[in-house]
Parts: C-alpha cells; sequence; structure tokens
C-alpha cells in the first residue's frame, strides 16, 4: 500500500464531538418545526431517532450519519405544508448556527498535520455551506484543500464519489488515503474508495461497531500523529 499523503475527515463526530454538538440542535429543529407542540416535537423525534426525554440519539439515528434530505424525508410525513426544499434549506441554515464543540483542540492538531505534508480534507453528509461555517468558525478553514458536502456534486457517503474526488484533487491514490469517520458510513464509504480507514469514539458508536470496518479505531483524532508514527515504522 502507499504511503499516506493525504487525511480525509468526516465532520460530526470527528472534528466535533457528536452529542455535545448535535443534541441541542436537534432539540432547537424539532421544537422550532413544531411550533411550540409538545406532542408533534415528540413524534418528529421518533422519526429521526431522537428522544426528547433524554436528549440523546438511538445508535440507528439517521441524524448521525445520514444526508440532510434524507432526514427531512423522514421529518416532512409530519409537516404540513411544508415543502421538502424548504426544510432542507431550514435544515442547512440552522445546521451553520450549531455551538461546536471541538473533539480535541484543532488548530494546533491541523498545524502539526500540515508540518508534514499531508493533504487535507472534509468529507461530510452535511450540507457544503454549513460545513464551511463551520470549519471557519472553528478557525481551521484554511488548513484543508478539499471540502465536500451531500449537496457538492460528489455524491454522499457511504458511495465512496466524493472520497476520490479529494484523491483525485489531491493527486494522491485512493491507497495512499486515510478515511477518519466515527459511523460505519464513514468506514463504508473509505473501504470502497480503496483508502485505509481509521474510526474515532466521538461519535454515537462504539468500538465494536467499527472494528470490521477499521484498520485502527482511536479515541479521538488526537491520536493521529502518533498513529502516523507507527504506521511509517511499521512500512
Amino acid at each position: 500500500m502507499d504511503d499516506i499523503g493525504g487525511l480525509l475527515f468526516d465532520k460530526d463526530g470527528t472534528l466535533f464531538d457528536f452529542r455535545a454538538t448535535w443534541a441541542a440542535w436537534s432539540r432547537r429543529l424539532l421544537e422550532d418545526l413544531a411550533a411550540g407542540s409538545p406532542e408533534r416535537s415528540e413524534i418528529l423525534g421518533r422519526a429521526v431517532g431522537f428522544d426528547l426525554a433524554t436528549d440523546s440519539f438511538l445508535p440507528d439515528s439517521p441524524v448521525i450519519a445520514h444526508p440532510v434530505p434524507e432526514i427531512a424525508a423522514l421529518l416532512l410525513p409530519h409537516l404540513p405544508g411544508m415543502e421538502m426544499g424548504r426544510l432542507v434549506d431550514h435544515m442547512n441554515a440552522l445546521s451553520a448556527t450549531a455551538t461546536l464543540v471541538p473533539a480535541t483542540p484543532l488548530p494546533p492538531l491541523f498545524d502539526a498535520l500540515r508540518a508534514r505534508g499531508l493533504k487535507i480534507g472534509l468529507v461530510t453528509n452535511d450540507g457544503e455551506a454549513p460545513a464551511l461555517a463551520h470549519l471557519r468558525s472553528a478557525g481551521i478553514l484554511d488548513r484543508f484543500d478539499f471540502v465536500a458536502g451531500f449537496d457538492s456534486g460528489h455524491g454522499a457517503k457511504p458511495e465512496p464519489g466524493p472520497l476520490l474526488a479529494f484523491a483525485e484533487a489531491a493527486g494522491l491514490r485512493p491507497s495512499g488515503v486515510a478515511m477518519i469517520g466515527d459511523s460505519r458510513h464513514d468506514l463504508l464509504a473509505g473501504r470502497a474508495a480503496g483508502m485505509r480507514t481509521v474510526g474515532v469514539l466521538t461519535g454515537v458508536a462504539g468500538a465494536e461497531a467499527l472494528a470490521d470496518l477499521a484498520d485502527v479505531v482511536l479515541p479521538d483524532i488526537g491520536h493521529l500523529p502518533d498513529w502516523l508514527d507507527r504506521n511509517a515504522r511499521s512500512g
């Protein structure tokens, strides 16, 4: 396999702690869409696997890894008069204002990764505009060579299209890229693209849910430099 020349990151649950960042956002979205009705909030929560009583995600919640339109499609039957395009736009706009909780201090980590000469990319099933806003808010947008959302024209995970688009843009073989993510969607996409796969535990999935698809499972992305050093020595 090629030496690692690029790192491709998922966003939510990988750069940012999933529960700490998205539980409050999900409550805000559901209560906003329910227009003050607790009963409708609960119905909407059940539709997307979010428990309003505990502010927690069910393990199979589509919010964890699915593209925004797929989540919107589950909400739409419970929102009479709402149009899909308007709902997706509303979710993207609200997503861009989410209060982000980094999984680890991000600017020093990405400075260290860039200093190794690595190409850095982001592939998320969130929209491209919210992703850019989140990276800018975290102070790391300028460290990224490539950013793609579900609406960037490359497809969405677990399909490999956006991952292969990064490899092509970076001038790298897929086997020289590591895909880093917190969900099976991320790792399935990495496998389909022919990339290394790195699981992290800052999302909802535990190590046992990721192990069969991951070359390694790390507590968080702050452990990447040590893993890269071990990989270089073993190569």
